[in-house]
Order: structure tokens, then sequence, then C-alpha cells
């Protein structure tokens, strides 16, 4: 697409209003032209041939045949970036990341008609039909299946105010499946925000626990950030954390979103950067725009090792070319490298940074 090119968007819903609000909500932005609705997978597949749309927001949920296989469809005849608009559910919510496993590029939970009046509302679908039209497809990491893996060996020595934290966005919830399933058990301490909406979350967290070497859950407001657990903060909560009493304890807040999102990586970063200085090791993995750069320039002023992984392997290099055009990066890194860099990381910050 050049630069001057409007992106092209169907919109698939079964439901007549949805279609109609969602179609205004995007006409708006003088960037996205929407050039076609449809009530179903049957539908959307004429239109796709005559319309050669750049983007598909997708429900789950229709008659004749449902969203996820229509998706599938998808990816073996015509692989399109596809926006799942989905019932914000807990059944719902897994469907969803089933999609996004899939192939599907980001996943954005279905309010009632009246929210999307509401500016925040609109702006993310806006955000992501805009961050799936650069979505590279070629980049997608695939999902190999929920078997657990069994667990490597511990990593003994670790520093043991030691804290890592990531963040990523669209993409992210593969990329973060494809480096947290190959750390090992014993790690230190993780929060990790991914831009996802509540509830699914949960289930984004559930799935990681039943694949990884180490506890996997959603952030608590108090929660205890030990060995062996990864926090995923919940979907609408800022996600900090902060040295209480001798260990790592996370605080959630519903302040204002901060670029558009809540959680926002940077949120996280600043308080890391506050409370773990240089026993910090931060990652920023794929994803649109700017969150987490600012963040990872406060974490490299603090003495932290920042990683951010590579162009080739993003689905969307918006957030990590931000953090290395800043020059904060201390290691840009392939997808599949990150568990060794983060492991490397983290020895290098025992060894040498231990205050």
């Amino acid at each position: 697409m050049t630069a001057s090119r409007k992106i092209r968007v169907l919109v698939v819903d079964d439901c007549a209003v949805v279609r109609r609000v969602l179609t205004g909500v995007l006409k708006r932005d003088p960037e996205i032209e929407v050039v076609g609705a449809a009530a179903d997978p049957y539908e959307a597949r004429d239109q796709i041939l005559d319309l050669e749309p750049d983007v598909l927001t997708l429900d789950i949920d229709m008659p004749r045949m449902d969203g996820l296989t229509f998706l599938r469809v998808l990816e073996k005849h015509r692989p399109t970036p596809v926006v799942i608009v989905s019932s914000m559910t807990p059944a719902g919510s897994v469907v969803a990341l089933d999609a996004l496993a899939a192939g599907a590029v980001d996943v954005m939970a279905k309010p009632d008609v009246a929210a999307w009046s509401g500016a925040d509302i609109r702006q993310q679908i806006i955000d992501r039909v805009k961050g799936a039209a650069r979505a590279r497809l070629s980049a997608r990491s695939v999902d190999a299946g929920p078997s657990k893996p069994p667990p490597a060996a511990s990593r003994a020595g670790f520093d043991p105010r030691a804290l890592v934290v990531m963040g990523a966005s669209t993409g992210g919830t593969t990329a973060l499946t494809s480096v947290l399933t190959h750390l090992p058990e014993g790690m230190p301490g993780m929060c990790i925000v991914q831009h996802i909406p509540p509830t699914f979350s949960r289930a984004f967290a559930e799935r990681l626990n039943d694949r990884c070497a180490f506890e996997v859950r959603e952030a608590g407001e108090g929660d205890k950030v030990s060995p062996g657990l990864a926090l995923i903060a919940p979907g609408d909560f800022h996600m900090s954390v902060n040295w209480e009493g001798g260990a790592y304890r996370v605080h959630l807040e519903q302040t204002p979103p901060v670029h558009h999102t809540r959680p926002a990586v940077d949120v996280l970063f600043d308080s890391a950067a506050a409370a773990a200085g240089d026993h910090a090791v931060g990652v920023l993995l794929t994803g649109m725009g700017s969150d987490g750069a600012a963040g990872m320039a406060r974490l490299k002023d603090a003495g932290a090792t920042t990683l951010a992984q590579d162009e080739e392997t993003c689905v969307v290099y918006g957030m990590p070319r931000a953090a290395v055009e800043m020059g904060v990066v201390d290691h840009v890194v392939p997808l599949d490298r990150m568990p060794d860099a983060v492991l490397g990381a983290l020895e290098h910050t025992h060894a040498g940074k231990e205050k």
C-alpha cells in the first residue's frame, strides 16, 4: 500500500446494527475506506473477490459459517489481515484467542452499540485496523498447539532482585507465547503487558499457564511478583510494580489510557525503572505505535538491560522501532533468539549489576 492510498476495509458481522455502526466509525477516519459489509462468510467471500479489501473486521459467532472456520479458509486460500471483533464472554474470549493462534492479526472486544459513541472505543478499532493494514503476515508466529513442554533445567543463581518486564501489542499474543514457552522453570518474576481487552487477558494467561514451565496468571491487586511466576496485566487496567517489604508487588489502576490503551507498556516500564533499576530486564515485542519506547528509555537510564524484537520477525514493527530510533535498546533480537537473550541478560545482571 502506498502512503496516499486509503486502507480498504470489509466489515463482516451478522448484526445489521453493528455493521452500520462499525462502518460509520471507520469512515470517520480519512485514511480508511469501508468498501463493503457482509452478514456472513459466504457474502464476505464474494465481496473479497470483487472488492479486494486490505483488512477484514470479523465477528466470530455468525450463521452458516463461524468466523474461526472462515479465518482458516482465508489463511489457506487468500491470506488477509483480520481484526477479530468478538463478544466479551469468557467463551468468546477463548475462541478469539484461537483465532489469533490461527492467524488473525488483532482482537477487540465488541462493545454494546451505545458504547461505540465513546472516543476511546472508536479510536481503538481505528488503530487496530491501521495496525492490521501494516502487518507483515509472513512474520506471524504459528501456535504449535496446547501441549505443555517438559520443564527445562532451572537456572540457579539469578539476582534475587531480578525482574523481567515485557510489552507487546499487535501480533503480541503469539510472540509472547513463542518467548515464554521457551523459558525454563525457576525464572525470576515477570510482569507482562499485552494490549488486550478484558476477559481476553484472563483466557490468555490461562492458556500460557497450560504451556509454560512456570506459573502464569492474570495479575491481581497487591500480587507478589515471585520467582517462577509471570503476571499478565488484566485488560482495562494499567499495571505497575513497586518494591515493598522486600518484594515486588503489583498495583492495578484505571487511570486514563496512555497511547489510547489500558493497560499501557509505558506505565509498567516506568514503574520497573523506579522499583528495580539495574536489576530489571525490559523486553519490547511486536506492536503498532510507540507505547513502551519512553518507558524503555527510563529503564535504560536506570541501568536495566533493554531488548527489542527485530523488524524481520515483527508482525508490526512499530513499538520496537520507536525504541530503537530513540537509541535506548541494548540488543535488537529476532523472536526465536529472544528467550536466550533474556536469559543472557539475566546472567549479566546477576554477574555485574548487583547493588
